[in-house]
């Protein structure tokens, strides 16, 4: 069952927090979820949640310190002492110390690491920081179970109870030869059926996915939900075995991609939440506001184009709203689909076949809704048949010009290595508001000869 603040809990918090009351805080925090602590400190002050953050033991607080909000983590590592912080990270895994030693400046990370009481641990800590955080290498764990091609089963066996006393959960065995490259991986169910005295090199699995230290996070992502793995090797320049990601890790990177397009979609041009300062926010999203804006005064001076047009056909400039509404839609949806498409890497044929399909569909949406209309605005709105006809051929063109648009420019910009996700906001609605227009007036002008 999920856990649930009350107010009487909060309200119970700070009333110890307030009596100093340390054995008791323990008492009621001991058995509830990292998360849902977590999620408790988050609506203490400051003050309150780095106190019963130095009341529980690192142990406990280790995992707290990953789930909590960017804000509240900064202020309680910067109430912290290296010390007091090496001893949270001695209990983490090294990716998740390696992320939280990354928030820090350059001086307390010496510090900090100084103060690591595990040589090792800390040595692993330094390599992942020289990588960046978008790529394999900034994501792996160094921790992972490994045997040598040359061992036995029975002192694989050995060897890996030693090496699992360090993980959490043990996903993969791999295998490696004695310059430490990666073999291939060791089957649990293999190692528990067979002799104790087979050669490994006779039994383990020589086909595998891995990755390489410089892959992007996002293409690891695609790779373990195309294979349906729980866990992927990583090798280096060489070919040897450095790290390991597991699928919590691939959770996190999906989550911050989606985070980060559905921004993009929706015309915000860096990553902000909604605890961010008004001086953030404001500029995230003031570029694409002055696109818009600006997409705005093209269409006032296409419509100025055709005043004339208005003034003698007054019925025009009514249908005007959904004739730019029409083509904004459908440049969405059509750039939507192409996104998620190129995102899971799921588009197949050529570019030409992909735009007759996209043609077809919006002929035949087109059709549909000039059909219904035409008859809305002759039978409901009383509008004269020329301009119904009008109407119902431009939304057609209008549905077929947005769609092509829609489709096209996130191809074109995933071809140059844009973030496809910039067409699926007012990138799309802002120029198919203007073509949109354009395509209506045109073919008023057109039939009606004004």
């Amino acid at each position: 069952m999920e856990f649930k603040i009350s107010k009487e809990l909060i309200q119970q918090l700070e009333q110890l927090i307030q009596n100093k009351d340390d054995q008791q805080l323990e008492v009621l925090l001991n058995d509830l979820h990292h998360a849902d602590i977590a999620e408790i400190l988050d609506e203490l002050d400051f003050d309150e949640a780095t106190y019963i953050f130095k009341v529980l033991d690192s142990e406990k607080t280790a995992e707290i310190l990953l789930e909590l909000e960017d804000d509240l983590r900064e202020n309680i590592l910067s109430r912290l002492s290296p010390k007091e912080i090496a001893e949270e990270l001695d209990e983490l895994e090294t990716n998740d110390a390696a992320d939280i030693i990354a928030e820090l400046s350059k001086d307390r990370k010496e510090e900090v690491i100084s103060e690591l009481q595990d040589v090792e641990h800390a040595k692993d800590i330094v390599e992942l920081l020289r990588y960046d955080e978008d790529t394999a290498g900034g994501i792996m764990h160094k921790e992972l179970v490994k045997v040598n091609e040359n061992w036995n089963v029975l002192t694989c066996v050995k060897e890996m109870r030693i090496q699992a006393e360090n993980i959490s959960r043990v996903h993969s065995i791999y295998v490696v030869d004695d310059e430490d490259r990666l073999k291939g991986r060791l089957s649990l169910k293999d190692l528990l059926t067979t002799s104790t005295k087979t050669p490994i090199s006779e039994v383990y699995i020589r086909k595998l996915n891995y990755v390489k230290v410089d892959t992007e996070d996002v293409e690891v992502a695609r790779i373990m939900q195309k294979y349906d793995l729980e866990a992927i090797p990583v090798t280096d320049e060489l070919g040897r075995l450095v790290g390991r990601i597991t699928i919590d890790d691939i959770v996190d990177v999906i989550k911050d991609e989606a985070d980060k397009d559905y921004q993009l979609a929706a015309g915000i041009s860096q990553d902000v939440e909604a605890d961010d300062s008004i001086f953030e926010l404001t500029r995230a999203r003031l570029p694409w506001l002055v696109l818009a804006l600006l997409g705005g005064f093209i269409t006032v001076k296409v419509l100025g184009l055709f005043e004339g047009a208005m003034l003698e056909h007054g019925k025009l400039f009514f249908f005007t709203p959904l004739i730019a509404a029409m083509a904004g839609n459908v440049g969405v949806q059509s750039s939507a689909i192409i996104v998620q498409g190129l995102a899971n890497d799921t588009l197949s044929g050529s570019l030409f076949n992909r735009l007759i399909k996209e043609v077809s569909l919006s002929l035949l949406n087109g059709l549909i809704l000039a059909t219904i209309l035409f008859l809305g605005s002759h039978f409901l709105l009383n509008v004269e048949v020329i301009i119904g006809i009008i109407v119902t051929i431009a939304l057609v063109s209008v549905i077929i010009i947005a769609s092509l648009i829609g489709t096209f420019i996130p191809l074109l910009l995933d071809k140059f290595g844009i973030d496809p996700a910039l067409a699926t906001g007012p990138f799309i609605t802002t120029s198919n508001d203007i073509c949109g227009i354009l395509i209506y007036f045109s073919i008023a002008k057109l039939i009606l000869g004004f």
